[in-house]
């Protein structure tokens, strides 16, 4: 079970792990230990509520496929478990990152006075680079 918020889980059923050789730098251990996990979550079949749905399949995130499966793969440790761990700590941490709505951007305006302070510099250097000019 992974535990989303208070509210929201999902049951371990829903999410498909494979472990698979990890790739790279490690000597003989990488030859004959599947250590690496890649996780596959489909969320169109899975029990989160409608509004996670939605925003998960509007994401343009590269682990999203295009038939709406999750694909993470976590090969950064050395241990079959703590890999586990990691690719489950990966897909609550998207989940959870679908839930947060972004606050609506409001257009501000400089004030009269910064106005004010931007014009007085702007002619400040213009009469300093005047004062530079050749002396006749």
């Amino acid at each position: 079970m992974l535990i989303i918020s208070n509210h929201v889980s999902i049951p371990s059923s829903e999410i498909e792990m494979q472990a698979i050789r990890a790739q790279g730098a490690g000597g003989q251990n990488v030859n004959k230990v599947s250590s690496a996990i890649h996780l596959r979550f489909d969320i169109k079949a899975s029990s989160l509520p409608e509004f996670y749905k939605e925003r998960l399949l509007a994401l343009s995130d590269y682990r999203l496929t295009k038939d709406g499966c999750i694909v993470i793969k976590s090969q950064e440790h050395r241990s079959q478990e703590l890999n586990r761990q990691a690719a489950l700590e990966r897909l609550a941490a998207l989940i959870r990152q679908v839930n947060v709505v972004q606050k609506t951007r409001r257009p501000t305006t400089p004030s009269r006075s910064a106005k004010k302070k931007r014009m007085d510099k702007k002619t400040k250097h213009g009469q300093t680079k005047a004062l530079r000019g050749r002396v006749m």
